[in-house]
């Protein structure tokens, strides 16, 4: 049998019965061979990291020492043995202790490095307690990180959210900007980030995508208490934050005709006056009265009456503008807080409702009253713009510039 066979089998058996993680790395970095020390090791086949990168296995800080050692074994000054960092596939860091030889080809001429390494600090293969820690990590409902200094994954665990996430082994390498999928290198995300290498402790929301993560950073420090990175953990709270927002819409809304209730009116209105004296600037008021609602209940029941009032409802909506606020202030009285607005511009909004009220097309047919006051001209606090709106409101009804309800 010639002797490269003789080598080849001997290689075969080497990489198969090996307790060693035996790794041949190309001089460009690609991964030529691997031992069945190194699936163990690593948690991969060799089917799943031969021809790529070895740098794909390691921290960001580590990238430059292995260009070194390439450039080494072609100089003839590699270091045999040397302690080196490694991610295995779960995202996990290890510590190694390598033995490196140079490789060559049949013409002597170097072709890459054969790496031999254990993992430092242990024997034999991880314990009971080990693997289960593992599996526990993978399957919490989170995401959790560690960064180096210059914000690269060096660590990950967790399932994540979606099916679309990156599996953990993926996410090492990639910049917190890429991890996060933040917008811009500004976000806020990297901001807090780098306050977390900076020593501070940092918790905030942060919203990707669909979900809502509750997010914690920390510092990373090592042993000496230097700060290395960063350590981040995100819950996701997109199931919570929808029930707040139900809960908060509940409380401030009116539950027949889904406009803003009293309260929220009477906030936002005050909300309204204080940024009015800040900055002073006019802002109206309209006091709305849905005409005859009483005839209405008597001669056609309730849900008829119901109904008119969700028909005045769906034109306020309609004829406001987004940053207004329109509100049921109670029974069949309505209001408005048009924000930046004058008299004239209260006026217009005024007319368009009632016209829009007048020609809706429903049934009965049904017509609403309508007062307003503006900041300053009518008074400067909510009481005075109230009681303003209104007798305005009242003065429109006594004159008989409405028209009124049909319910024969």
């Amino acid at each position: 049998m010639p002797v490269s066979m003789w080598a080849d089998k001997v290689l075969a058996a080497i990489l198969e019965s090996s307790e060693d993680a035996i790794v041949g790395i190309a001089l460009d970095g690609k991964i030529e061979l691997w031992s069945r020390g190194a699936e163990e090791l690593y948690g991969y086949t060799a089917d799943e990291v031969t021809g790529h990168f070895l740098t794909s296995l390691i921290p960001l800080y580590e990238v430059a020492a292995l260009e070194e050692a390439l450039l080494a074994a072609r100089d003839g000054t590699l270091r045999t043995c040397e302690s080196v960092e490694r991610i295995e596939k779960h995202g996990l860091k290890l510590s190694i202790a390598v033995r490196r030889a140079v490789l060559r080809n049949d013409r002597g001429e170097v072709t890459g490095i054969l790496e031999c390494g254990r993992r430092q600090g242990r024997t034999g293969k991880e314990t009971a307690a080990d693997s289960h820690l593992r599996l526990l990590a993978d399957q919490m409902p989170v995401i959790l990180w560690a960064t180096d200094q210059n914000l690269r994954i060096t660590s990950n665990w967790g399932c994540g959210f979606s099916s679309n996430e990156p599996h953990n082994s993926e996410a090492i390498g990639r910049s917190v900007f890429e991890y996060l999928r933040c917008k811009s290198t500004d976000a806020l995300p990297m901001a807090h980030h780098f306050a977390a290498l900076r020593g501070e402790s940092i918790r905030f929301e942060y919203k990707r995508k669909d979900r809502v993560l509750d997010v914690h950073l920390e510092p990373l420090r090592a042993a000496s208490g230097e700060i290395i990175g960063c350590i981040g953990v995100g819950l996701d709270i997109t199931q919570r934050k929808k029930s707040e927002e139900q809960i908060r819409y509940q409380a401030t809304h009116d539950a027949l005709t889904g406009l803003a209730n009293y309260r929220e009116f009477v906030d936002t209105l005050e909300r309204e006056l204080r940024r009015a004296e800040r900055s002073h600037h006019s802002f109206a008021v309209l006091l709305l009265d849905l005409d005859d609602l009483k005839k209405v209940n008597d001669r056609l029941g309730h849900l008829a009456g119901n109904k008119a009032l969700k028909r005045l409802a769906a034109v306020m909506r309609e004829q406001c503008r987004a940053t207004d606020l329109a509100a049921r202030y109670g029974g069949d009285e309505f209001a408005v807080v048009l924000i930046d607005a004058d008299k004239e511009m209260a006026e217009h909004v005024a007319r368009r409702i009632e016209s829009s009220v007048r020609g809706d097309g429903g049934a009965p047919p049904i017509s609403v009253s309508i007062g307003f006051a503006v900041y300053l001209g009518d008074g400067t606090t909510a009481q005075d713009l109230l009681e303003s709106a209104d007798r305005h409101l009242y003065r429109r009804k006594k004159d008989g510039q409405v028209g009124r309800v049909s319910v024969g």
